[in-house]
């Protein structure tokens, strides 16, 4: 039977932690301190895993069940949800730090010590009035591509 919201609000901790199913691999987890994340449980490889899909209420019945869907989608191409969810945070990660702004500012701090003060802040204020923002919405336009 599928979880309801009055269901998810009247779950109480135990001594152990509790799980409330909600269906196709979908359920929330209560821990004894009170904490209820959303798990989904599913098979890849052979393997049983489990993936987080967040904590209620800040992800709803609603949302946590789009969540399990789109992990389902994954699984069903072959993809194995946590992996994928650490290659996209992996990313991420990768592109902010290699962006042009990081690179821009490093530049600046290591040369900004042999010129003017006058220099160095119209150099820096032109990066930062001019190109960042610049490439910021280049980023946009490319995006929705």
């Amino acid at each position: 039977m599928p979880l309801t919201d009055v269901a998810i609000k009247n779950a109480k901790p135990g001594d152990k932690s509790i799980r409330l199913f909600d269906g196709s691999g979908l359920y929330l987890e209560v821990s004894p301190s009170g904490g209820k994340w959303w798990r989904f449980k599913y098979r890849y490889d052979d393997k049983e895993k489990r993936l987080s899909l967040g904590v209620y209420p800040d992800v709803s019945l609603k949302e946590a069940r789009q969540r399990r869907d789109d992990a389902r989608k994954l699984l069903t191409n072959s993809v194995d949800p946590a992996e994928n969810r650490k290659a996209t945070k992996a990313s991420k990660a990768d592109r902010a730090a290699n962006s042009f702004e990081v690179i821009a500012r490093e530049w600046f701090a290591k040369n900004s010590v042999t010129w003017t003060d006058d220099h160095g802040s119209r150099i820096i204020r032109r990066l930062e009035r001019d190109v960042f923002p610049w490439i910021v919405k280049q980023r946009a336009n490319f995006s929705t591509l």
